[in-house]
């Protein structure tokens, strides 16, 4: 399991623009069971994504065509882990192990 943590580097006024793109492709990575949980930082400095195991290089190549990090307004952090426990009803994010 990956946390992927989204960091702003540019002012919201310049994120704004790129939000409704940015929204499509976490939509689609949904869909796709390429991503599992996206949601804002509070105070609203970036996001966070909860991604399923997958080779690095795939990850990285999806990161990459986010339309933020396309634009100039955000980077990403990575952080891989093993969850070993979880609530009832969640059994399956140890599974993706």
């Amino acid at each position: 399991m990956v946390v992927v943590t989204v960091t702003y580097t540019a002012p919201l006024n310049e994120v704004d623009p790129w939000r409704p793109a940015h929204g499509d492709w976490l939509n689609d990575l949904i869909a796709r069971r390429l991503l599992l949980v996206a949601g804002r930082q509070v105070p609203v400095v970036g996001g966070v994504h909860l991604v399923p195991r997958m080779p690095a290089e795939d990850l990285d190549r999806l990161l990459a065509i986010d339309p933020y990090v396309l634009n100039g307004v955000a980077t990403h952090a990575v952080v891989e882990f093993t969850p070993m426990l979880v609530a009832a009803g969640l059994e399956d994010l140890k599974s993706q192990e």
